[in-house]
């Protein structure tokens, strides 16, 4: 089931309303979902390797402490910021402004228009420090995303509530 966009997400607390909370696609809701995006986000960091690594480690212990509280819904948001670790510093590694394309594709008001924005890709400048930075998120993203006791979590979520 796809990401519920149209909540009241400022009056939801998904730690007491779980049943509420849609996994969605990749990094979707990682901003949204309360409590969790207040107690992960001060966490996360990408901008040397170093900052990454401590980032990174803290935020899967994080993801390993809601696991160990069965609670699937911060478990599975520390997965997306870990996920959204290693996309945003992959998107640095090649755009040095962070900007992926020319124009923003989202601001488009057309379908044609929003398909040629998406075409006119800025050229890649390679940044090895964050390509550094991502290979280390996206390790833990990998081991978040593969953990058996996640995997057990989220097929029960998905059973029960999607």
């Amino acid at each position: 089931m796809p990401f519920d966009y149209t909540l009241d997400f400022k009056a939801i607390d998904f730690r007491s309303s779980p049943e509420l909370y849609r996994v969605g696609k990749g990094e979707q809701g990682v901003l949204l979902v309360e409590p969790y995006k207040s107690e992960i986000l001060p966490y996360w960091r990408f901008k040397t390797p170093e900052i990454a690594r401590e980032s990174s480690e803290k935020i899967y212990q994080m993801f390993l402490d809601y696991l160990e509280q069965d609670d699937f819904v911060g478990a599975d948001m520390a997965r997306k910021f870990l996920q959204m670790g290693y996309t945003r510093s992959r998107r640095y590694a090649n755009h040095k402004s962070g900007r992926k394309f020319k124009s923003n594709p989202q601001k488009e008001t057309s379908k044609e228009a929003l398909l040629q924005a998406r075409k006119d890709i800025l050229p890649n400048e390679v940044d090895p420090v964050k390509a550094e930075s991502a290979a280390i998120f996206k390790e833990k993203w990998m081991q978040a995303k593969t953990h058996e006791k996640y995997l057990q979590l989220l097929a029960k979520h998905k059973q029960m509530y999607e």
